[in-house]
């Protein structure tokens, strides 16, 4: 039996915020994956290990859930405006299918010490002591993100005594701010509306709002589904029923959204939109068993990712849930209590996340100049990836 060798490609396996991937600088990807196309998709699903029908990723890096099946590929920017290009692609699980279509929200957090730490930055813009300023442009929706990275002694600091509810041991925290996180035409609400009233066959009509800050959200009222906004993973991805009738949400409010021409192509595109349920704040108990106060927080949060409950919240979603609760009238500001507001803290799963951002009509329309939020990140492993050589 003929065998294929194994080739061996640079790579950082790293944890940014609740989720983590497998990080290349594009100069070291064989050559024919170093452009987009079909060689790059079939090379990372191979380092990931899909399309696996046992959904468990066992041949690959990935961890068999949305927030460890992903990958990044970075390089020194293009821009005399930014310090490094970054490219975010979400690998499916059970399907040949990298996502290109957003940005992951969490991992943008590493991206700032990766790039530091591989030469992607001038030296001159590392301070010996402080933080380092790096100016990230985010590929996929082509947008800004502006990382601040703590550095000890001229090298990226990891370690802190930073929380990450989603995260079981401290870190050092890196700021991550979202610029202008709407899409390029500045169209925060594709239908012009702050509520829409969503049609969904098999599941009835809806209020939605239906938001493109940070990643395209479609947001309803967990009441209006049989929900509090407290439920955990379990209950909702133990439930085939449930996760049928949120993919259905999902894909009806993408084609109104006009992210797609018709339900069906909503199998193709799993990374976007985003679909969460809403609730005033209650008291609960997290994944972790940490009680999370309703006298500490503004409203409840639960969102699907790649057709699953998140088991914390995607940080595209998070800057989705700042700019929502940021501008009076939409669902989100009003489960938070109706006031105008410029940060929000809302319980997910995991515990909770304070986001801010503010909000101004401008011309008739809202724009969001930044959303902040602090996350950390972290090398886990560093080396090469081996796959057989016939992969791709």
């Amino acid at each position: 039996m003929a065998s294929t060798p194994q080739i061996k490609i640079p790579a950082t396996y790293m944890r940014g915020g609740t989720s983590k991937g497998v990080f290349f600088k594009l100069s070291d990807l064989p050559s024919v994956a170093q452009k987009a196309g079909p060689e790059r998709d079939r090379l990372l699903l191979r380092v990931i290990g899909s399309p696996d029908p046992y959904e468990k990723q066992i041949d690959g890096m990935g961890g068999a859930t949305s927030s460890t099946s992903k990958t990044v590929i970075l390089s020194k920017s293009e821009s005399s405006e930014h310090d490094v290009d970054y490219l975010f692609g979400q690998v499916s699980i059970d399907k040949p299918v990298v996502d290109w279509s957003g940005n992951c929200g969490n991992l943008s957090a590493a991206v700032g010490p990766f790039a530091i730490a591989n030469g992607l930055v001038e030296a001159a813009r590392i301070p010996e002591n402080g933080l380092a300023e790096v100016r990230i442009w985010q590929a996929n929706i082509q947008k800004t993100i502006v990382s601040q990275v703590p550095i000890v002694n001229g090298q990226v600091q990891e370690t802190g005594d930073f929380e990450l509810d989603g995260v079981t041991f401290p870190a050092a925290e890196i700021a991550v701010a979202f610029m202008d996180p709407a899409d390029g035409e500045g169209a925060i609400f594709p239908t012009g509306n702050l509520i829409d009233d969503l049609d969904v066959p098999g599941v009835g009509k809806l209020k939605a709002t239906l938001i493109n800050a940070g990643i395209p959200t479609v947001f309803i009222n967990a009441a209006d589904v049989g929900y509090t906004g407290a439920e955990l993973q379990d209950v909702i991805n133990s439930d085939s029923r449930a996760l049928k009738m949120f993919e259905a949400i999902r894909a009806y409010g993408a084609v109104r959204m006009g992210l797609i021409n018709d339900v069906s192509e909503a199998a193709h595109r799993q990374h976007t939109p985003k679909v969460a349920f809403i609730g005033p704040p209650v008291d609960y108990v997290s994944s972790s068993g940490k009680p999370v106060q309703a006298a500490d927080i503004d409203l409840l949060v639960r969102a699907f990712s790649m057709g699953k409950l998140h088991h914390a919240m995607m940080g595209t979603a998070a800057v989705a849930i700042a700019a929502a609760a940021a501008i009076e009238g939409t669902l989100v500001n009003l489960a938070a209590g109706g006031d105008k507001r410029q940060a929000v803290t809302f319980g997910h799963p995991s515990g909770s996340l304070r986001v801010g951002a503010e909000a101004n009509l401008v011309d008739g329309r809202w724009q969001i100049d930044q959303a902040i939020m602090s996350r950390s990140a972290r090398v886990l492993m560093e080396g090469v990836v081996r796959i057989p050589g016939d992969s791709f």
